[in-house]
């Protein structure tokens, strides 16, 4: 296709749209355009005339004088030759004109024109949308007023073809803005935000459902702003001091320009009051003229009552850590007085027991038996509840250490324990580096492994394996032994201080798990036990990963 061609097509597509947004073909032509329509063929002394339109295919009568109009092949129409050259037709007698004489309209097929005049219709962008056409069956002429009055008649046509497409265009608009206000109006009465609004001179023009309910009123425009704390029960946050015309949202909005998130208190005429956030900003229109301001106001009032109560649990729990702090050190200063004032009298006591058993014999030698007994308890508690203190009291300083490293130190401090039992303390893998204070896992690991020793079962030798296991962000250590197990029902109090479980004859002060537990708190991990697939018990701690001090 050459570019000729392509231009054409592209005015004929623009033409033809320029047709379709008149919205003209196959609709009522209207009393008026019917009337033009007559006054053409009265001014072209005719009997017969028509409005016609040619779209892509076919020739639109749209009314007709003298004759039944209808639609024809826009191939066979007369008006259809020389419309789009936008210059006026006119032919005495067509059947003797060659361009006319062999069309469908001359020969008889459709009519037998003779006469014919035609004026195109042309748009303000200068497209031909069709004519307004006088004809007749009998040789006729015009002259030049006449010529010029049918021109007129068809920029008439042409301008109340663009008052119609204009009439509809606005009630579009109208139809459109009257949804749109609708649709506004539901969305300011159906949330739950309350939205108030001023003009320029700052006198209410809005009140939604929400802000006349909070309110109890409807916004009242002859209010002076500066009664609008009074007439409306604003006040600061303290719910006691109204609040000044300067601090009333709304008004800081018209005159600031904007205002984020101001909190006040409504108090309402029935009712518990609310308090509310508000937000908003000046309304300004495109020329920069101020029309006026908008805030936006949201209950906070549970989400405030919240805050307090999390502010007062803070508080609270703040004074608990105060007091769990100065509880802290009153045990760490008790366990460093029994550590002085109970151990060292002890250790006196026992050494003169051990005097006297070299010098006393018979019953008095078993009295003094009894007595060095009850020392080493009294120094075995005295050591189990200074360790219990120094777990929560002493200072967790996590640096990354050898697991291995730590188990093998517990075995050699155990060495006695483990020969006197023919225990196998073992870690069937490699123990990882792990984030902890190695002192503190130290204790821990020894207190786990003593006690797996200590509660053996009768009918062998006691096995304890440590292992580990990568957990998340950290690391599960286990420690399994082959002993007497712990009954579900109490494992829920193992780690309670000074117990000791049902039905078992080792002895103890029931303090090294509740040691344990304190490391691994301070530690943030956690602490659980379990049944020993092949009988016996699985304590399984966790040490989180932590960032070296």
């Amino acid at each position: 296709m050459n570019l000729v061609a392509e231009l054409v097509d592209e005015r004929e597509r623009r033409r033809l749209a320029a047709l379709h947004e008149y919205r003209l073909l196959d609709s009522p032509a209207g009393d008026e355009l019917e009337a033009v329509v007559r006054v053409a063929a009265t001014v072209a002394g005719v009997p017969t005339a028509t409005l016609n339109l040619i779209d892509e295919n076919r020739q639109c009568q749209l009314t007709t004088v003298g004759f039944d109009g209808g639609d024809s092949s826009r191939s066979d129409s007369m008006c259809a030759i020389r419309f789009e050259t936008g210059n006026f037709t006119y032919v005495p007698d067509a059947s003797v004109d060659p361009t006319y004489r062999t069309n469908p309209w001359v020969t008889g097929i459709h009519a037998d024109v003779r006469f014919y005049a035609s004026a195109p219709l042309i748009t303000p962008d200068g497209y031909a949308l069709g004519s307004l056409c006088v004809f007749h069956d009998q040789p006729g002429t015009l002259d030049d007023e006449q010529i010029a009055r049918l021109k007129d008649l068809a920029q008439v046509i042409v301008a109340l073809f663009e008052r119609r497409r204009q009439a509809r265009i606005n009630a579009e608009l109208a139809a459109m803005s009257e949804a749109r206000q609708r649709w506004t109006d539901t969305l300011l009465e159906t949330i739950d935000v309350a939205v108030v609004a001023c003009d320029r001179d700052g006198h209410l023009t809005l009140f939604n459902r929400t802000a006349r309910e909070w309110h109890g009123l409807d916004a009242d425009p002859t209010v002076d702003p500066r009664d609008y704390s009074d007439r409306y029960a604003l006040f600061e946050t303290d719910g006691e001091t109204r609040l000044t015309p300067d601090r009333i949202p709304l008004m800081r909005a018209l005159h600031e320009g904007t205002v984020t998130n101001a909190e006040i208190i409504i108090r309402r005429r029935t009712g518990e009051p609310i308090h509310v956030t508000s937000s908003g900003r000046a309304l300004i229109a495109p020329d920069g003229t101020p029309l006026g301001a908008v805030v936006a106001m949201n209950d906070v009032t549970t989400d405030r009552a919240q805050q307090r109560v999390i502010e007062r649990a803070r508080r609270e729990l703040a004074a608990a850590n105060e007091e769990l702090r100065r509880s802290n050190a009153d045990l760490a200063n008790f366990a460093g007085a029994v550590s002085h004032d109970l151990v060292a009298p002890l250790g006196a006591v026992g050494g003169y027991l051990e005097l006297l058993e070299d010098v006393v014999e018979g019953q008095p030698r078993g009295w003094v038996d009894a007595a060095s007994r009850a020392v080493t308890r009294m120094r075995d508690l005295i050591g189990s509840l200074l360790g219990y203190a120094q777990a929560g009291s002493a200072p967790v300083r996590c640096v990354t250490a050898d697991l291995g490293e730590v188990f093998d130190s517990v075995v050699a401090d155990l060495h006695a324990e483990i020969g006197a039992t023919d225990a196998a303390v073992t870690a069937p893998g490699p123990l990882p580096q792990v984030s902890c204070d190695p002192v503190l896992a130290r204790q821990l690991l020894q207190n786990l492994v003593a006690n797996a020793i200590k509660y053996r079962h009768p009918d062998r030798p006691p096995h304890v394996e440590v292992t580990a296991d990568r957990d998340g962000s950290g690391w599960a250590i286990t420690v399994a032994d082959n002993g007497l197990g712990i009954p579900p029902e109490q494992r829920s109090r193992v780690f309670d201080m000074f117990t000791r479980l049902d039905g078992t004859s080792a002895t103890g002060h029931g303090i090294g798990l509740a040691s344990c537990l304190r490391i691994v708190d301070r530690h943030g991990g956690s602490i659980r036990v379990a049944d020993n697939p092949g009988g016996g018990t699985r304590v399984v701690f966790t040490l989180p990963d932590q960032p070296p001090i």
